[in-house]
């Protein structure tokens, strides 16, 4: 049985469609990657998906089990969330940020428990941040922020993790540590990735280290296609997806053979 399975899921603001009929599943140790131009219906998606919002069609299941018949503290045990970005309001430490993930496992009136700051403590060590957890939230790079926001979800110990565009706004450094760590996680843990991203190299980038990944593209309030990277991936997809003309090339490192994304130019359009 699938982690999570997706049928017929439609949802409207009112009498605006956002997207229809989208239909997919997410298998235990998988990368799902939604990838789209801007407007799309991807974070309206995620939000469905995270229960925040609520479909006007169709079902989400999780683990054979409507997500609507969920309680929201089981669905904190079973899906965390990593935003594209976090608002540094108050300057909590590090450490505090991530234990915040361990919030369903705590009573309303209880503290975190020696066990919650273990596993809190674990999550920062498998992002690299064990150095930093007694520094101030507000005090850390977008990049660093951006992972404590991973040791924050790692710290819920669920089988899914929701991303919404979790590079944006990093530099090339960060952008590569977030992917690695991604890769280091789904190897070392079996944990299952559903990934809203606007970068198609993403996809192949898991797919090039040995990941199970998969690619939807979502255009015109639904899935045009979905599949592996390489299968998907294509020029005139690319073409269709953004209106713009690409190259992929494939090259070998090392006996493996590894494949990119050039864009070379838009082919037109507003």
């Amino acid at each position: 049985m699938s982690l999570m399975e997706v049928k017929n899921a439609s949802f409207s603001y009112d009498s605006q469609d956002v997207f229809q009929n989208i239909n997919f599943q997410v298998n235990p140790g998988e990368i799902f990657c939604i990838i789209g131009p801007n407007g799309c219906g991807k974070t309206t998606l995620l939000d469905c998906i995270l229960g925040i919002l609520k479909l006007k069609k169709g079902v989400i299941l999780l683990n054979g089990k409507n997500i609507n018949d969920i309680p929201p503290g089981d669905m904190a045990k079973q899906v965390a969330y990593v935003p594209q970005s976090h608002t540094k309001t108050f300057p909590y430490t590090v450490l505090d940020i991530v234990l915040m993930g361990r919030a369903s496992y705590t009573g309303v009136f209880s503290s975190p428990s020696r066990e919650d700051t273990v596993i809190a403590e674990q999550a920062l060590k498998m992002v690299g941040l064990t150095k930093y957890k007694h520094r101030p939230y507000t005090q850390l790079s977008g990049g660093e922020g951006q992972l404590v926001m991973i040791a924050r979800a790692l710290a819920q110990r669920t089988p899914l993790i929701i991303m919404d565009e979790p590079t944006a706004h990093l530099d090339f450094k960060h952008e590569l540590i977030v992917l690695e760590t991604v890769v280091q996680l789904v190897k070392e843990t079996g944990l299952s990735i559903i990934m809203a991203t606007h970068f198609p190299n993403h996809a192949f980038y898991f797919e090039n280290n040995h990941i199970a990944t998969t690619v939807a593209l979502m255009n015109q309030m639904t899935f045009s296609t979905c599949g592996s990277p390489s299968g998907v991936l294509s020029e005139e997809n690319l073409k269709s997806l953004y209106n713009i003309s690409a190259k992929v090339v494939a090259y070998r490192i090392n006996d493996t053979e590894l494949k990119q994304i050039i864009p070379l130019s838009t082919t037109g359009g507003d």
